[in-house]
């Protein structure tokens, strides 16, 4: 039998060789969720991933105005969907709990955090047809419909529409009074950033309690999506050298050189290494 974590490791390695137009977003999340919730059923959650897509397929049949691009009736479609047919919606409850971020358990307990849900309405609108994308909103993942203009929609909070009133709003609530929107405030995300938004939330709750293992395995398993993320190699380092890894530390950092071979950081690096290097010999 085939182990769970390998085949699901190769899984995300191979999605990591993969342009980013090319990424089937919820199979990958799925992947990721499977590393952490290897007994979990995740073919019950593939079929469930299906009938989703089926559904949204069958909406965009259904209205033609949605289908031609009337954002208010695509951003309708999708949330009643999504949040009334299947019953997801937003974890205020318990919104720290790590199976927030898992898609394997969002899907069992129809509860996440914003970037879980915003990856089944990007699911969808794919299954659709309909263009969407992530928005790396500051403290709150959001998702933008595309059409004849584009709306911006609140996931965790039921698939409202926000307009610019009511983004300003959420900007300071999360960035502090002096925040303004700017230009880069709604910048999309690829497929990959949105992955790696999802499993930055388990590595940050590996940290706040302690578990440096579970967060340099979270850390390489972003890698293995996004082989290229230079921070992430620096990161994954630097967590190996306080584990006592050091023979993974220096692989780490070395890759990061390769990526970022100038700028102060990879000074800083250069010379850690070299300190690691003398502790090997």
């Amino acid at each position: 039998m085939t182990n769970p974590l390998i085949e699901a490791r190769a899984a995300l390695e191979a999605a990591g060789r993969l342009p980013d137009a090319e990424l089937d977003i919820a199979s990958v999340a799925l992947q990721l969720a499977r590393v952490d919730a290897p007994s979990e059923d995740w073919h019950a959650a593939e079929a469930h991933l299906s009938e989703i897509a089926r559904a949204a397929v069958e909406a965009a049949a259904a209205d033609p105005q949605a289908d031609a691009g009337d954002l208010g009736r695509r951003r309708a479609a999708l949330a009643d969907l999504l949040h009334e047919t299947f019953g997801y919606a937003g974890d205020a409850d318990t919104y720290e709990d790590m199976s927030n971020a898992n898609l394997l358990k969002v899907i069992g307990r129809r509860r996440g955090l914003p970037v879980a849900l915003g990856i089944l309405w990007l699911h969808a609108a794919d299954a659709a047809g309909w263009e969407a994308h992530g928005v790396d909103f500051p403290g709150h993942f959001l998702v933008a419909l595309s059409g004849r203009g584009q709306v911006v929609v609140d996931v965790f909070g039921g698939g409202t529409p926000l307009d610019a009133r009511d983004l300003r709003a959420l900007l300071k609530r999360f960035a502090g009074d002096t925040a303004e929107l700017g230009r880069d405030t709604l910048a999309p995300m690829t497929k990959r950033s949105v992955l790696l938004r999802l499993q930055n939330n388990i590595k940050v709750r590996r940290l706040r309690e302690g578990d440096l293992a579970g967060a340099v395995a979270c850390t390489e398993d972003m890698l293995r999506i996004a082989p290229d993320a230079a921070p992430l190699w620096r990161e994954a380092g630097l967590m190996h050298q306080r584990l006592g890894h050091i023979t993974g530390a220096i692989v780490s950092l070395e890759r990061f050189l390769e990526l970022a071979p100038d700028g102060p950081q990879a000074s800083r690096v250069r010379g850690l290494l070299e300190e690691l290097r003398h502790r090997l010999n």
